[in-house]
């Protein structure tokens, strides 16, 4: 493979902080680079690094000649009256592969999702050699993070994805990169999936307890040396004390590397005895002559994860707010126990006042918080959600999202919840504080009603899966996969549809077929081969998620290796079908 761009001993620093350092990193073409690392280790200033529109402190960045670069950041901008015509021509093979139907769509009417599948449309069309995206899946749905991992698994160009999505990282990168301090290089790379990732840091780390474990016996004899008379050393000991307080460097180094904290997270039950918290009965919801969902029935009782998933655009967050009391219904009744308690976390993060300090924003009514009963000074409290006390005084506007999602988090924890909602807490968490936070859910004793992009989080911890198809419908399944494998099965049976309107409808609209008799043979056998293909594309992603896959290394690689080339199957044969079909329609 050809080499793309490459940085050697990378140092960046904002004010006071030290963001990285040392850092060097090799990008190759066909390279899919999953970047991770903690709020604040910098990963989306190393990206605006390599694009060339920031400049580290010191150090090299070497792109090759004329290297083509694309970028998408977390939250992309359009311009004021922009269409997307304007960013993507409906020529253009990006255009349909990221769903649009049409170029005059205003891009200010367009939701999260739909606005980062443009830009990611947008990019793809610049031809790029590399293309760097920042939190690809945030606003994305399910549909639209499949259609990314097809779109970058079958792409010919490398690419370098921040990303906090683990199954999103499983399925798509074929590096893994870590950006954090506790490493000795500032980074720990790994070739392979995000399962190969973690198996590899953990042989790593625990190849440096070992070695610190041998360090600290050799600096304990040393030290006990060095405190010897003078007089009882020889004359030849310089070059030994030399070595014996470089060994102290190392151990005091590697001491102050493992100094890594995680969020404290511990949402607070009202510890309410009512059993039925929230009763739905015949509700219904229409927006701009769309129905949304109707006739739904649901009961929200303690102990209850509930986990609503659809695409873009489908009433998720419009169902919360019902919930919530924020928006009226249609039709139908929603009943609320008395004095219920509800907490929620709007997927917009938006604090009460950006002005504020943090220190403001952490304790409103002064120095302390009141948590669970207990007084907490604001530095203490600060310092739960990985805050430095120098950071008090810094004004919320200017955090990361990652940051401002710890503030909300930090304010949801102090009050107590029968029932709480929260529209996708994920996006810029790091991994580490969302094992923390899946951690704290999983304990919540109350309700829960989660909107969520991250599948392996839904899947950890919805109890029931409510799927809203934005066509009025609404189904509760088991749990996600159940979901999921009823999408395979609607989209297939769409298609069937599809095919068997275009062989009724087409003679009688006096339609002339331009098949030859090869290609029509072709036409009449895809449906079946479709289905085949399809039936065994779901065998395999049940296996995928099988524990002895999961936790087997070797197999996992391959299982999703055959899973990326059945997919890549699928898509084919939808393609030849719709190459076919517009020939005879």
């Amino acid at each position: 493979m050809g080499l793309l761009l490459s940085v050697q001993s990378l140092t960046k620093s904002f004010g006071a902080t030290v963001l990285f350092q040392n850092v060097s990193l090799v990008i190759e073409e066909g390279q899919r680079l999953g970047l991770i690392g903690p709020n604040g280790a910098g990963k989306s200033t190393l990206l605006k690094i390599l694009r060339g529109v920031e400049e580290a402190d010191s150090g090299i960045v070497a792109p090759r000649k004329g290297l083509r670069i694309a970028s998408v950041a977390q939250d992309p901008v359009f311009a004021e009256g922009s269409r997307v015509k304007d960013y993507v021509t409906p020529d253009s093979p990006w255009f349909g592969m990221a769903g649009f139907s049409g170029g005059e769509v205003a891009t200010a009417t367009l939701s999260g999702g739909w606005k980062k599948r443009l830009a990611i449309a947008a990019a793809g069309s610049e031809k790029p050699e590399l293309l760097l995206l920042d939190e690809p899946t945030n606003h994305l749905d399910l549909e639209g993070i499949v259609w990314l991992e097809k779109t970058l698994a079958g792409a010919n160009f490398a690419c370098v994805l921040i990303s906090h999505d683990r199954q999103f990282l499983e399925n798509t990168a074929t590096h893994v990169a870590e950006l954090n301090a506790v490493y000795p290089e500032g980074m720990f790379r790994v070739e392979g999936n995000y399962t190969k990732f973690l198996e590899r840091r953990e042989q790593y780390f625990e190849a440096e307890r070992r070695r610190k474990e041998g360090l600290e016996a050799v600096v304990r004899r040393e030290v006990a040396w060095l405190g010897r008379k003078a007089k009882a050393r020889t004359r030849k000991a310089q070059a030994r004390i030399d070595s014996a307080h470089a060994l102290i460097g190392e151990l005091k180094d590697m001491e102050d590397r493992e100094k890594v904290s995680t969020a404290t997270i511990d949402f607070t039950a009202s510890q309410r005895q009512t059993k039925r918290l929230i009763e739905v009965d015949g509700l219904r919801k229409a927006l701009g002559g769309k129905v949304l969902f109707e006739r739904l029935k649901l009961v929200l009782t303690p102990g209850i994860k509930l986990g609503i998933v659809g695409a873009n655009g489908s009433g998720k967050s419009t169902l919360l707010k019902i919930l919530l009391g924020e928006m009226e219904p249609d039709e139908g009744t929603v009943k609320r126990a008395e004095q219920l308690k509800m907490v929620y976390f709007d997927q917009q993060r938006a604090l009460p006042n950006p002005k504020a300090t943090l220190k403001q924003a952490l304790a409103p009514d002064g120095d302390s918080v009141l948590f669970q009963g207990n007084v907490i000074h604001v530095n203490a409290w600060a310092k739960k959600f990985l805050f430095e006390v120098a950071q008090l005084q810094q004004p919320v506007e200017r955090l990361s999202g990652g940051e401002r999602a710890r503030v909300l988090l930090a304010n949801l924890m102090r009050e107590p919840a029968d029932v709480l909602f929260l529209d996708e807490p994920t996006n810029d968490l790091d991994i580490p504080t969302l094992g923390v936070l899946e951690e704290a859910l999983e304990e919540f004793s109350g309700a829960l009603v989660l909107v969520t992009h991250d599948r392996y989080l839904m899947d950890r911890i919805a109890t029931h899966v409510l799927g809203l198809d934005g066509r009025g419908g609404a189904t509760l399944y088991t749990d996600y996969e159940q979901y999921e494998q009823d999408l395979i099965e609607k989209r297939k049976e769409a298609v069937n549809a599809k095919s068997a309107v275009a062989v009724s409808v087409g003679p009688a609209a006096g339609a002339k077929k331009k098949l030859s008799y090869t290609e029509q043979r072709e036409f009449d056998g895809l449906e079946g081969r479709i289905a085949e293909a399809e039936e065994r594309l779901a065998a395999k992603q049940r296996e995928s998620a099988l524990p002895e896959v999961v936790t087997d290394h070797v197999r996992v690689q391959v299982v999703f290796e055959e899973l990326g080339r059945m997919e890549a199957e699928v898509e084919a044969l939808y393609a030849r079908w719709a190459e076919l079909e517009a020939k005879v329609s």
